[in-house]
């Protein structure tokens, strides 16, 4: 089996991958790990990637679909993959469908983690930590004791640039402009499976585990 699993940012994504992983015995395959592996290895792909990556750019569609498929060329043929954060765009999931055809697979199920932008705001923008120590608070799920102080250390807390209530904002609105088109071409293609991302974490991949399974 040949799963993606999509969701927003605070959608809760990278727990349920490795969940859905587990449970079903597929290979967790995101493109961050290969292009570290690669990097680290000092592959030709890697040497191709490193030279984007270390001027800040993205790392072209081609280089890294060839990374996914060196990768899968050598995954055990009892099981299957579960990707991570790939595809991020419609011109990425043609890519890998027109790869993937070439060596007779094809991805089978496609899971979007749908959750409203009104609680991805409260996961995202309610993150703050701790100045000395780096521990992690959320207003919500996990407030400190005593509002701006670390329970820990008493160290004061402060918000990251990247959890400000307006650049998440943006963020949402990045992934959502990539994600529905992507959306609506797993959708035409009768591979898309809608999970409800609220509520509890188990329940959650219950929910995933048993769509895959019917579907």
């Amino acid at each position: 089996m040949y799963v993606i699993l999509l969701g927003a940012p605070g959608a809760g994504k990278g727990t349920q991958v490795t969940n859905v992983a587990q449970e079903l015995n597929l290979v967790q395959m995101s493109t961050g790990d290969l292009f570290r592996q690669a990097v680290a290895e000092g592959t030709e792909l890697g040497k191709m990637a490193q030279a984007y990556m270390k001027e800040g750019k993205l790392v072209p569609d081609e280089i890294t679909i060839r990374m996914v498929m060196e990768k899968m060329a050598v995954v055990d043929k009892k099981s299957g993959v579960v990707f991570d954060g790939f595809p991020r765009t419609l011109k990425q999931a043609e890519s890998l469908d027109k790869a993937l055809k070439e060596t007779n697979k094809k991805i089978d199920k496609v899971v979007y983690i749908k959750v409203s932008e009104a609680e991805l705001l409260k996961r995202l923008g309610g993150r703050w930590v701790c100045r000395s120590c780096q521990a992690p608070y959320h207003e919500v799920s996990s407030p400190p004791k005593v509002r701006g102080k670390c329970d820990k250390c008493g160290g004061e807390l402060y918000q990251r640039p990247d959890d400000t209530a307006e650049t998440v904002k943006k963020r949402l609105k990045v992934y959502f402009a990539e994600t529905a088109p992507l959306i609506d071409y797993y959708q035409k293609a009768g591979k898309l499976l809608e999970v409800n991302g609220e509520g509890d974490i188990e329940a959650i991949s219950r929910r995933i585990i048993a769509s895959l399974q019917k579907g």
